[in-house]
Order: C-alpha cells, then structure tokens, then sequence
C-alpha cells in the first residue's frame, strides 16, 4: 500500500463533487460496515491503487447482473455506499484485496469520461437524525430481535449482541443488522436506497423477523436430525458390540448380508401393505435371532417363500377370439363343442375383464386333450401356466399348506404352483379332481379347494404357512377329471363341466397324422425322409393294437414303431429311400395283435348278450353271459359286479319271471334251476345304471333258447314294468360299438337328444333303434317272440 502511494499518479485530477467507483457482483456495502473485497477486474484493479494513490473514497455499486464481466452505466444501481479504503493486500498467487469500512450513502448524479475506470459526480446521502416515540418503538424491537437472532447464529462472537444493545442510532443499528443477516442481494439493496427512516426500520424489522423463524425452524429440524443420528449411532453402536460378540462366539456375519438382502427384496416384492408390515416385523426379528438358533433357518425360508411369490406381478392379458381360435385349431382336432364354449369363456373375459367368469372342468377319459386344452388357453390368453396334480392328495394341508410350527412346513400346492408361475393371473390346471383323497384324520383337501374355488372368497385366501391373505380371485383356474361321480357335490357345485368324449376311428387318424406323428419323428431323431407310416399300418395300429377312448396308447405304439426304424436307419439299412411301414410289417415290429374282435364267437350261443358300458377310460363292450343250472332258484352273480350292477341283474330276472306266460317259458323252471349271470373280465369292477336291458336280454335269450344277434349291442336301465330308462355316457358307448364292428345299437329313446353328440361319421356306419319297452329290445336282438305287453 504504501509503494502504491509513493508512484505519483498520471491521470487527471478528480473533481471535487466527483468519486472514483468500482462495481462488485455480491455485496451490498452499509455505512458502519468493514469488509474484505476481493478486485479481480483490470478497470478495478486499477480504480483501487488510483484510490489508496491519492487517498480517495471510493464508492461501491452493486451491478444488476452478475454475470457480466464489464458492465456498463445502464447495468449498475443509481445507490451505493462512500466507503473508505484501510487496506489494500496482494497475494502470492497474484489477486488483489482491499479492505473498505462504509461511511455514507450516495447517489449517482453523472458518469465522467476521460479515465481507464468509472467515476462519477455523486450526492451525499447524509444519515437520519429523527427522532420520536415510533423511532423509539422500533428501535426496542430492532434490538430485541437482533439479540434473538444473534443468538441463533451459529458461531456468532458474543461482542455482537453487546455491540446491538450499545447503539443509539436507530439508523446505524439498522445498518448493522442488515450487513449481518443473510438476504438477498436485492433486498438488501431495497433497504439501502430507502431514504425515510421508518420505512427503512420496518423492512429491516419485516425480515428480521422473517429470518428468524426460518432460523428457529432450521435450529429445530437441526436438533431433531442430531436427536435421531445420535439414536442412530447408538443403534450403530449396540450393533458393532453384538458383532464382537457373536465374532468372539464364532459366529459369522453372514446373517447381516443375508438380512439386507432379504430387506432389498421385501422392497421389490410389492406386497400389500398390511402384509409387508408383518413381514418386516418378522425380518427384524430374523436381525436380532442369532445364527444358530433353531428357528433361524426356519423364518429365512419363510421370508424367502414371501418376497418370491407374486403379490404385483401380473401377466398382460391379450385375448384375441380370432387368434384363440386359431390356436385352439391348430392344437386339437374335433371337439368343436368344447372348442366354441371355450371362446365364449374368453369373449366374456375380454368384455369384463372383472367379472366372475366360471370355473371350466374338462370331464373325460384319458388322452383325450384335457390338460393340452389348458395349455393351449394359456398360450392363446398370453398367461402362464401352472399345473397343480390333486391324484392321490388325502391331506387338507397339501392344498392350505402346513402351519410353520410343524418341521419341514411348506406352502400347499396353489401357493407353490403361484410362485413357479411367477403371476398371480395365471392359468392353474387343477388335475385330476376326481381322484382326490376322501376326508380323514389329517382333513378333507376337497373342502380346502372350496375356498379356492369360490370366487367370494378366494380373494383373500389363507395359506397356512403364509398366515396372510393371498388374492387368488385373478387366477383363472381349470379343473379336470375323468369322471364326476368322485367329485364332492359342493365342489362339482363351483364348476362349469365340459365333457370330452372318446375319438373315432377317423379322428384318431386326423390326429395322429397331424401331431402324433410329427412329435414321435422328431423325439426319435428321424424325419419324414428317412420313414413313411401308411394308411392301412396306421388303421391297424389304432384298430387292432389299441382300445381307448383317447389317442395316449396309439402314441406310444406309434413312437415303439419309430424306435425300430431308428434301430434300422442307425444300423445303415434302407439307403436314401425313406423306409416305408405297411400294414403287414406291424406284427414283426409290435408283435401280435392285441385285440381281436370277439363279438361273434361270444354271442353265437344263446344267454349271450352284447352291453355297452362306460368307464373312466371311455366306452366299453360289455359281454352278459347267463347260464342255468340244476339247483333250488338261486341268483348267482359273477364278474365283480357293483351295487347297481347287482340290483340291475335282479330286476332282470324279476322281469322275466313276472312274464313267463307272454314269453312262453315254463314258471317251473326258475324252481328247479339257479341262474347264473357272468360278466367276463371279472379283474375289473363294473358297476352303473346301464346294463339292465341287456341282461334281460341275455336272460331271455337263456331260457327261450334263442341266440341274440352277433352284430348288436345295447344299453338302458329297466324299470319292473318293462320301461328302458335314460343313461349316461351315449357317445363313449356308440363310439366303443363302432370301434367293436356292432352294426346296430339299441338305446333308450329318451337319450335321443344326445344323437348330435355323436359324429357324423359315426351315424352314417350304425343303425339306432330307440327303445320304449324292453320288447322291442327283444324284437330286434332275438327276432320275433310271443309277445303281447310287457309295458
């Protein structure tokens, strides 16, 4: 400072009314005040050593816009502050300091040309004197708040608060205030242009007051972050001593990482909220459990099972009838009625996607599409699909899940099949309904699949291991079985049942060219290049070596059939020619037939008739063999016949008897003689309402003598007046007739309505006859008999 003083200056002489000036960006400079400025640009580099040069004031102005670098007249406020330079320092790095103290206001009058930095004639701004009651007022509560907001200052000089209370000048203590508090750079300049002392001490008081509630808030939001990072360190304290601890036991940190991890996932799962507050609650429990406790293991596996199953994740439905019905075609041959009932399932799913659609069961035997048709509704609905096997479940807690007390507990299999699916809008197939364990001492799974099923309360239902409602009510859930007589009423009650029906012949054919054939070429390794199945092959094959309503066994012998052509084209035979499997080659490959037609050879004696009976597995011949012997009357039935079967067997007999005068049979003969009716196959139980007219007519046949004809079969229960009464299952019994070689079929002619169920195909190979009374059953199978009524 005093090296600049010594260099004479080369610029004109200042005018006596005129000041040197130096702009600044961020600082507003009050009367009273001493502070550091820190003068980077040339033109106030220059303006300062000018200053301390010729012991000048200088005045500071804020500029409007502090980013500009050399602002103009225009760009700075018309008010500053006449401040006097006590210092000017340079640093090692080269930037220039000065240090001012404010002594007065002033006004910019004009800017003078001729020098290398701004200077200005001015007006001094002198300060206030006045005096007076509303003065005094003001600066009591001036002084109260600066004490208050010095003392929320952090690291504030206690000498600050003295100094306050010391002032007399209202105006000074003003200024003194505003230089401390920290506002905007326009407010403050607000303050320093206004003139009147009373509007100057209310905005110094208006913002005063402002800054120290926001102090006060900011005090209080700091005591309570400290409060809880205190609690926190303490938390983190406890946490690093019980480390030592369990490391001085010499257990491992494992469980910490494996507890975040779990925390981590809790967090993505979207679990409902009352469910993720159980849940974490159990995860704290799992932080403060030590590693080898009994139960730890335990409750990881339970945290594990919950934030992997899918309480948000869901499938996007896109259920198109066109692209279902393709899907459904391209899948399965035949079963259009069931076909078009599941389109009209989704039709109904894509108009109220929230509604309560029904519960399908797909009702049939074996190998006939059930669980394919679940799959193809899944692929055809965008969904995934899961797959719940219910044969040979006879535990409640298969279905609802084991309590977590019990070892070993798990989820029952809805929950498991959710999880695997990884949605909860799936498609479930439960399989197999009907073979499900009856009730006993661990509980009836059928009841724990009502609430499944109940679309009232299957949005809240209670695993036993989860212990917390899961909704179900999205998942659209298939039932299947092969029959219905099995399935509990009140859950057969909850289901829409869609039967399907054996195949014929033909279909079979269709089938097996269209999928079975291609599936078993490419799991064997070989294409239709290297092996060709003809027609003929393929009719023996579903005629003569299989006997089913489905297509299961005719793939199996198909694929027996492709093995050994493997084995052939493995070993170097056939050459480039596809090896082609005839009719006549099938015994070589498969052996024997496996079925021969028996129908003539059975019922070309006389108390033979021809029954069609319906299983599980589809529709059957059934062969009624009655005998007589010498005896006392006796009924003796053979053949593993049911309940039903055995009361059908005596109200035959009771039949006959009651008309031995119209069917010209001696009374006498059922006195001397014991009846013995037989039902061969006797390995397989039979039983059901539907062989009562063909063991009247093989009873018949018996004692008249008279053979029933070869190629005629027949079904209908008999009532003791002679009446044939309806029954069950027409289309798997036609089917298995047509399959047999019957030509004519004799049913009762109130299941007449069931005539559309049966392929067309079907129809035009067989002749029906409709049955009123059981005379006409005989008229047709025995010929003409004397018979005047037996109605």
């Amino acid at each position: 400072m005093d090296r600049i003083k010594a260099e004479p200056s080369k610029l004109p002489a200042l005018p006596p009314d005129a000041m040197i000036i130096i702009p600044v960006r961020y600082l507003v400079l009050f009367p009273g005040m001493i502070v550091p400025i820190s003068v980077g640009r040339e033109s106030s580099i220059a303006a300062a050593q000018e200053a301390v040069r010729g012991e000048h004031e200088i005045g500071l102005l804020l500029q409007h816009d502090s980013e500009h670098e050399a602002p103009t007249a225009d760009q700075l406020y018309q008010v500053g502050t006449v401040a006097s330079v006590l210092r000017y320092l340079t640093s090692d790095e080269g930037g220039h300091y000065i240090v001012c103290q404010g002594q007065q206001r002033f006004r910019i009058i004009e800017f003078l040309d001729g020098y290398p930095f701004y200077v200005a004639r001015i007006e001094r701004i002198a300060g206030s004197t006045e005096q007076g009651t509303e003065i005094e007022a003001r600066l009591h509560q001036l002084k109260q708040l600066s004490t208050e907001i010095i003392d929320l200052l952090p690291q504030a000089p206690p000498e600050l608060a003295a100094a306050a209370q010391n002032m007399t000048s209202a105006a000074e203590l003003a200024d003194f205030v505003c230089g401390l508090m920290d506002l905007p750079l326009v407010q403050k300049q607000q303050i320093l242009e206004t003139r009147d002392l009373v509007p100057r001490l209310d905005h110094v008081i208006s913002h005063l007051a402002e800054r120290i509630e926001v102090l006060r808030l900011s005090e209080e939001i700091h005591a309570q972050t400290k409060e809880r990072m205190e609690d926190r360190q303490r938390e983190f304290l406890l946490r690093e001593q019980l480390k030592t601890i369990q490391h001085e036991l010499g257990e491992t940190e494992a469980g910490d990482a494996e507890a975040e991890k779990l925390a981590e996932a809790i967090g993505r799962a979207g679990m409902p909220p009352e469910v993720e507050a159980h849940v974490r609650k159990e995860l704290q429990r799992l932080r403060r459990m030590p590693e080898a406790a009994a139960e730890y293991s335990m409750l990881c596996t339970y945290l594990e099972w919950m934030t992997e199953l899918p309480w948000s994740k869901r499938s996007d439905d896109r259920i198109d009838i066109a692209e279902a019905r393709r899907i459904l075609d391209e899948d399965h041959f035949g079963l259009d009625k069931v076909k078009r009932r599941i389109l009209e399932y989704l039709a109904v799913r894509k108009l109220n996607p929230e509604g309560r659609s029904p519960i399908l069961c797909f009702v049939g035997p074996p190998g006939v599409g059930k669980t394919s048709l679940g799959q193809s509704i899944a692929r055809a609905t965008g969904r995934k699909f899961a797959r719940v096997s219910l044969g040979g479940v006879h535990d409640e807690a298969e279905v609802r899940g084991h309590r977590r007390t019990y070892v070993g507990a798990l989820p029952g299999n809805i929950i498991q099949a959710l999880r695997k699916a990884g949605t909860h809008n799936c498609v479930m197939m439960l399989d197999e309904m009907d073979k499900l364990g009856s009730g006993g001492m661990h509980g009836d799974p059928s009841a724990a699949l009502l609430e499944v099923l109940d679309p009232e309360q299957n949005n809240s239902f209670r695993d036993n291991y989860l212990a917390q409602p899961f909704d179900l009510s999205k998942v659209m859930f298939i039932g299947t079985a092969n029959m219905l007589d099995t399935i509990p009423g009140p859950l057969l009650d909850r289901m829409e049942v869609l039967q399907l029906p054996g195949y014929t012949t033909e279909e079979k054919a269709q089938i097996a060219r269209r999928y079975v054939i291609p599936r078993q070429l490419e799991a064997d390794g070989i294409t239709p290049q290297h092996c060709e199945l003809s027609d003929a092959a393929l009719d023996v094959l579903i005629r003569d070596y299989t006997r089913e309503a489905g297509v299961r066994s005719l793939e199996r012998e198909i694929g027996n059939v492709f093995r050994h052509v493997a084995m052939r084209i493995a070993e170097g035979e056939g050459g480039t020619e596809a090896l082609r499997i005839e009719a006549g080659d099938l015994a070589e490959i498969l052996g024997p037939k496996k079925y021969e037609s028996e129908l003539a050879m059975r019922t070309s004696l006389p108390g033979v008739a021809t029954g069609l009976a319906w299983t599980a597995a589809g529709g059957e011949i059934l062969f009624i063999e009655a005998s007589r012997t010498p005896g006392s009357g006796k009924l003796i039935l053979t053949g593993q016949l049911g309940d039903v079967m055995k009361e059908s067997a005596q109200a035959a007999l009771t039949l006959v008897k009651a008309h031995c005068a119209e069917l010209q049979i001696d009374a006498d003969l059922f006195e001397k003689q014991d009846i013995h009716v037989h039902v061969p196959a006797g390995a397989m139980p039979k039983d059901g309402p539907s062989a009562g007219v063909a063991i009247f007519v093989a009873l018949t046949s018996l004692v008249r003598d008279r053979p029933v004809a070869s190629d005629c079969a027949m079904t209908g229960e008999i009532s003791l007046r002679g009446m044939v009464l309806p029954v069950g299952g027409i289309k798997e019994k036609v089917l298995a007739a047509l399959q047999a070689g019957i030509k004519v079929v004799m049913l009762p002619a109130r299941n007449r309505k069931d005539i559309d169920d049966i392929p067309e195909a079907a129809k035009q190979q067989l002749r029906f006859v409709w049955l009123d009374t059981v005379d006409e059953a005989l008229h047709e199978a025995i010929g003409n008999l004397i018979i005047d009524d037996l109605a």
